[in-house]
């Protein structure tokens, strides 16, 4: 029986535990099965600005969804996996206190959009939703 491949590797903003599914070249299919970290809001190419043509609204990859990424990226996983779901609320949480102790325009209008985001995506939103 073949070994399950598992990584740590970023996409756009956000980064992810995936299971190598193929590799290709100097690229892999990679299966989302975490998240470490929460994309970004806003404009990627004007970062911490609140005064663009279009505030982007970023959710995090699915349970699941597979993407293509260079090789060179990923770096193997080798901790305990948590679920999909407390993985998004802890990255979601974890980039909501972050902007919480700012004051600037952009962390304000980034908690704005995350917020918005958040609605979104399946879990509870309550305060014992980690329990």
């Amino acid at each position: 029986m073949e070994e399950v491949k598992m990584v740590k590797v970023p996409y756009k903003t956000g980064q992810y535990a995936a299971e190598v599914m193929k590799e290709k070249g100097d690229k892999m299919l990679v299966k989302v099965l975490a998240v470490l970290k929460h994309p970004k809001q806003g404009d990627l190419h004007q970062p911490n600005q609140v005064d663009v043509a279009l505030f982007h609204e970023r959710k995090a990859l699915a349970h699941y969804e597979k993407v293509w990424v260079p090789k060179s990226v990923a770096k193997p996983f080798e901790e305990e996996l948590p679920s999909y779901e407390k993985s998004l609320i802890r990255a979601v949480d974890e980039l909501k206190n972050k902007l919480s102790s700012k004051e600037d325009d952009y962390s304000k209008k980034a908690l704005d959009t995350l917020k918005t985001v958040e609605k979104d995506y399946a879990y509870e939103a309550n305060e014992n939703r980690l329990s």
